[in-house]
């Protein structure tokens, strides 16, 4: 049989260094056919010509401007031929067949939306990458953390989450989607411009009635922080921004309601928390969402009617792939800090993983 095409989409801004490595490592990809295009946005050094005269073979979208990770994202989804778009960072090096392991994984489970492979710390390659780890989970107050990953704490990794499992995000480090499920529900939203863009996309992809998973036999190694280091205000602020919009967006009236006031009442003990602390970039974080949620009611109120229209699943349905208690309260409070299969899982769907034999 003939391979799928695959149509691996890059966003690039600066560090033209980190990108030549990720490319260099695509080379050695074993799968056919794929098509890579790396969406320049707007870099301030010679990543464009360095592409262009080095890896002729690139397919090289030119923004005028910083359009941001979503904004990258979709302008190489509109160039992009595949059945199966694949996001990639551009500080990543690759497992010469984590292509091939995502393809017949995706192939072998039609139910499947969006897929993400193990994510390894290139710096740590015993430890997991902070950034998605084997497979991303919320709880029901829009705070994501991973399978190997909750907040701060990072575990080493032993092959203890070896197995395929349903998830509810993938992440955008590293993800393989549909192409049908971009026609279904939309491309990133560019709100977001950074980081979280991808949870709010399963999310909707979720509703819409696909599945997430991810699948470990594929690798895939992380740098992280080119682009916004871990600790830049900026960061801190799309990241607390974006999950509370997520979660605005994405509940029906009631639960936006009531899980919004629940959220707001996290948000302040938050910031609290990081007065005492002295960690004023956080409290700042805090503060700005805030005031951004009450000032943007226009685009709150748009991007729920966007989801109501494509929603296939209930809220009922969308809380057994949710964390039920606070994860946050968790860490911070009761010093909870490595996944539990029991106390994790997404439990009350009919989904089955078909495993792909490492020797396949």
């Amino acid at each position: 049989m003939t391979n799928p095409l695959v149509s691996i989409i890059i966003p690039h801004w600066n560090h033209r260094d980190v990108l030549v490595d990720c490319l260099h490592s695509l080379r050695k990809t074993e799968y056919d056919p794929l098509e890579i295009i790396v969406v320049d946005n707007h870099s301030e050094d010679d990543s464009v010509a360095y592409v262009r005269e080095h890896f002729p073979e690139t397919i090289l979208v030119e923004n005028e401007e910083n359009r941001g990770f979503a904004g990258g994202c979709n302008d190489g989804a509109d160039q992009a031929n595949g059945k199966y778009l694949l996001i990639l960072n551009n500080d990543t090096t690759q497992e010469p067949d984590w292509v091939t392991h995502l393809v017949r994984f995706m192939e072998a489970n039609p139910s499947i939306g969006v897929a993400q492979p193990k994510l390894i710390n290139a710096k740590d390659p015993a430890s997991f990458d902070y950034s998605g780890a084997a497979g991303g989970f919320m709880d029901r107050y829009g705070f994501p953390f991973a399978r190997g990953r909750i907040f701060e704490n990072v575990e080493k990794d032993h092959g203890q989450y070896d197995d395929p499992v349903q998830t509810f995000w993938a992440s955008g480090t590293a993800c393989m989607i549909r192409a049908e499920v971009l026609t279904q529900i939309g491309l990133f939203d560019e709100t977001f411009f950074a980081h979280m863009e991808e949870i709010d996309f399963d999310w909707r992809a979720q509703i819409a009635g696909w599945d997430i998973a991810v699948a470990p036999q594929s690798k895939v190694y992380h740098h992280s922080g080119f682009t916004l280091p871990p600790e830049s205000p900026f960061k801190k602020y799309l990241n607390h921004r974006n999950s509370v919009f997520m979660l605005l967006s994405n509940y029906h009236l009631w639960n936006t309601i009531f899980r919004g006031l629940q959220r707001w009442l996290l948000d302040w003990m938050a910031l609290v928390f990081s007065i005492a602390r002295a960690d004023w970039s956080r409290a700042w974080a805090i503060i700005k969402t805030w005031i951004w949620i009450i000032s943007h009611p226009h685009i709150i109120v748009k991007k729920r009617r966007q989801v109501a229209a494509i929603r296939r699943r209930s809220d009922r349905e969308m809380d057994q792939r949710l964390y039920s208690a606070s994860i946050a309260l968790e860490f911070n409070l009761f010093r909870k800090k490595t996944w539990d299969v029991d106390r994790h899982a997404i439990v009350g769907t009919d989904v089955e993983i078909t495993e792909i034999s490492k020797h396949e």
